[in-house]
């Protein structure tokens, strides 16, 4: 089992800038990608970010591409997801997931049905 905890979400104005991280514990060395995905009120949950295990490639979504940074600090366990020129439309619930497949350790995966470890979420509001 895989426990996974996020943290830094809040409420910050457009324009600004947020860090989420996600601290996994137990069976981390079965984790062969680390996803971030989002929820707003009334929407499916979607694809943000990942990072794979094998060779550190990461994957973004087209509307967070180029303000949205994953990174991971292999020591400490915890995956972060830097968010920068943040938009209204970007408030969301923020989850942190981990895929245990190795099949998709140099791919990773865009669909939360690959994610078999979920964290609790932490709110993002971006206010105009």
């Amino acid at each position: 089992q895989v426990q996974l905890v996020e943290s830094g979400g809040g409420l910050v104005q457009a324009g600004g800038s947020l860090r989420l991280s996600c601290a996994a514990s137990g069976r981390t060395f079965s984790i062969y990608v680390m996803g971030w995905f989002r929820q707003a009120p009334g929407k499916e949950r979607e694809f943000v970010a990942a990072i794979v295990r094998t060779g550190g490639s990461t994957y973004y979504a087209d509307s967070v591409k180029g303000r949205f940074t994953i990174s991971r600090d292999n020591v400490k366990n915890t995956v972060y997801l830097e968010m920068n020129s943040l938009k209204p439309e970007d408030t969301a619930v923020y989850y942190c997931a981990a895929d245990s497949n190795p099949i998709r350790s140099y791919s990773g995966s865009y669909y939360p049905r690959d994610y078999e470890y979920w964290g609790q979420g932490t709110q993002v509001t971006v206010s105009s």
